[in-house]
């Protein structure tokens, strides 16, 4: 369990003494821990969005990620994209497997969460709320934060979602 005012004081050590400041974007639910959940800003008028984060089994049974919902959108769908001859093909997955000591990736251009009927655009810098719900772990609510895509995923389709409502 995290403890708020200590993140506090630490944050506030670091910048007296000019340490570089890196806060924890993880969670726990059970066995399975949610690392870096991350959306990129959308424009308006943009009715879908996408979101990406690392799912890691600590446990020694499997589990699967089987919904997620969201304020923010009218339906969160669990979505995998893969690239058929020369088209990319995307369709939505009933779960995520997770294996026993294993860990799936959610990112642009492979799997993803497809955040559809957005009610706002993602704007830079704020964050979006996500319940994760888990076949054995349960819920879990995690903050997404709303930001440009790390260099590692730089390279994916940054327009993978824009036109995804005719899907």
């Amino acid at each position: 369990m995290k403890i708020p005012l200590f993140r506090g004081a630490m944050v506030a050590i670091c910048v007296a003494l000019g340490a570089p400041v890196a806060l924890a974007h993880d969670y726990q639910v059970g066995a399975i821990r949610i690392d870096h959940p991350w959306a990129r800003p959308t424009v308006a008028g943009q009715m879908t969005g996408g979101g990406y984060l690392q799912l890691e089994n600590r446990g020694k049974t499997a589990d699967r990620l089987v919904s997620v919902s969201s304020t923010a959108a009218e339906r969160v769908e669990l979505h995998t994209m893969k690239l058929d001859g020369d088209v990319m093909r995307m369709r939505q997955l009933d779960a995520i497997e997770l294996p026993p000591g294993g860990s799936v990736e959610l990112r642009p251009g492979g799997d993803h969460l497809m955040l559809v009927g957005l009610k706002a655009p993602l704007e830079l810098g704020k964050s979006i709320p996500l319940k994760l719900t888990f076949e054995r772990a349960g819920d879990v609510m995690v903050e997404v934060k709303v930001e440009k895509a790390p260099a590692s995923t730089a390279a994916a389709p940054a327009a993978e979602h824009a036109d995804h409502h005719k899907h």
